[in-house]
């Protein structure tokens, strides 16, 4: 299984504990040097605690799944 498949899959298990909260998140990339730049989307981009759920929550559990991955970190893309 690919990178980005395994990185989505630990996505899809926080995926449902972000949506009861209004919230969800989209993987935007990985980099070459193993960074995943991920999105936090609706209440999520918007909560004041939303760093500490993106580095407790969703970097945690990447990060002991996948340990390859060195760092996530959420990126805001622009609106069309």
């Amino acid at each position: 299984m690919d990178l980005t498949q395994r990185v989505q899959d630990i996505l899809n298990t926080v995926r449902p504990y972000l949506q009861s909260d209004g919230g969800d998140v989209k993987l935007i990339s990985i980099t070459s040097d193993n960074v995943v730049e991920i999105e936090l989307l609706g209440a999520c981009g918007e909560c004041n605690l939303s760093q500490m759920t993106m580095k407790s929550g969703i970097e945690h559990a990447i990060k002991k799944a996948i340990p390859e991955i060195k760092q996530v970190v959420a990126i805001k893309t622009p609106r069309k």
